[in-house]
């Protein structure tokens, strides 16, 4: 399972509500790249897949596929804002 906290919930939440159309969610993914061989990836979504796991937090639908889910078992999304910038964690 994946955790966001409240932080990210909210971001993600105000950030979807300047959305038009108002996307279905959000899907955070793992996909090739990078320096590891990997990097995660998070965008709104306006179809989920029916193979798809639907999180929900607070009313914010967020969508893993399958093989993303064995990578992000256990991960927790933040959010944060420093002096260097701000961003998902």
């Amino acid at each position: 399972m994946i955790q966001l906290t409240e932080t990210a919930i909210s971001k993600v939440s105000e950030i979807l509500t300047m959305q038009e159309p108002k996307p279905a969610g959000l899907r955070i993914s793992v996909v090739g790249g990078g320096c590891s061989g990997f990097s995660y990836s998070m965008a709104f979504e306006n179809t989920p897949s029916m193979l798809d796991k639907t999180y929900n937090f607070g009313g914010l639908k967020v969508f893993v596929d399958s093989a993303s889910l064995l990578y992000l078992d256990g991960a927790e999304v933040d959010y944060v804002e420093t002096l260097e910038g701000s961003g998902f964690k």
